[in-house]
């Protein structure tokens, strides 16, 4: 485990970035803790946290936790609240996709791993943040909830997903609704096309909705990340409600 910050009288500010130890998730955090937040990255593998709070350094904490389980998700903020005294910003970024097979073939099991892990995950988070948010001093934080691109837009045999993330926009707006009479703040950033292991494929030729297979452009996850800490930076008076980050050259602007 990296160097931490212990709820000491310092300044650091407490950020939780679920699914923090691979891909997006983890350029995410290693972008908040270059920016001076104490970051607890959490997932359900100890050994991958570990590894990726030894590359993201000081700042770095490591919390495995089952998202889409809420006994495990009130011990993850219940271990925040008794380690930090607080949290700052609950970055909802884990997730999952089902194999990308015709909607009727997909089974209630494919199902219901997406909708755990998605929305689920993303609900019980937030659920547990808003009670640490309401009662800390000062109040408040933000959140700020992983939507991606298919939050508006669907890739072909996608249903999971895309259901998953359109229901992530309603989650974002009621939090934000819900949020404002308590300084808590919630906005969404939709991903397009950051390179990562779940789009790996997408340069060897991934399915368009026309039928045709093609590859397509990705961009640096440290975008992502440099988004995220812009949105994390501003002041609790000021929220980005939704932004669109994605590879400029990505089939998704107009007919592809």
């Amino acid at each position: 485990m990296a160097d931490e910050t212990a709820n000491s009288g310092t300044a650091s500010r407490i950020a939780l970035v679920t699914g923090g130890g691979t891909g997006v998730g983890k350029a995410i955090s290693k972008a908040l803790a270059a920016a001076g937040w104490t970051v607890v990255i959490c997932g359900r593998r100890q050994d991958v946290l570990e590894t990726a709070a030894g590359e993201i350094g000081h700042g770095a904490v490591a919390m495995v936790a089952d998202i889409g389980d809420p006994a495990s998700v009130a011990a993850l903020f219940a271990g925040i609240a008794g380690r930090f005294g607080r949290l700052d910003l609950l970055v909802n970024n884990a997730g999952s996709v089902a194999p990308a097979i015709p909607l009727e073939d997909l089974s209630f099991e494919q199902w219901s791993t997406v909708v755990s892990a998605n929305l689920t995950g993303a609900f019980l988070c937030t659920q547990q943040a808003f009670r640490l948010m309401k009662s800390q001093q000062p109040r408040g934080g933000r959140i700020i909830n992983n939507g991606s691109i298919s939050a508006t837009t669907p890739r072909p045999n996608s249903a999971p997903y895309t259901a998953t993330k359109h229901a992530i926009a309603g989650l974002t707006k009621s939090t934000a609704l819900d949020g404002r009479p308590f300084d808590i703040a919630c906005g969404q950033i939709d991903i397009g096309n950051a390179a990562s292991d779940m789009t790996a494929a997408m340069s060897a030729g991934i399915l368009q909705a026309d039928g045709r297979t093609a590859s397509e452009p990705t961009m640096d996850p440290a975008h992502v990340g440099a988004a995220v800490v812009h949105m994390a930076a501003l002041p609790l008076e000021a929220n980005v409600l939704t932004m669109t980050i994605m590879a400029t050259k990505m089939p998704f602007v107009g007919r592809g």
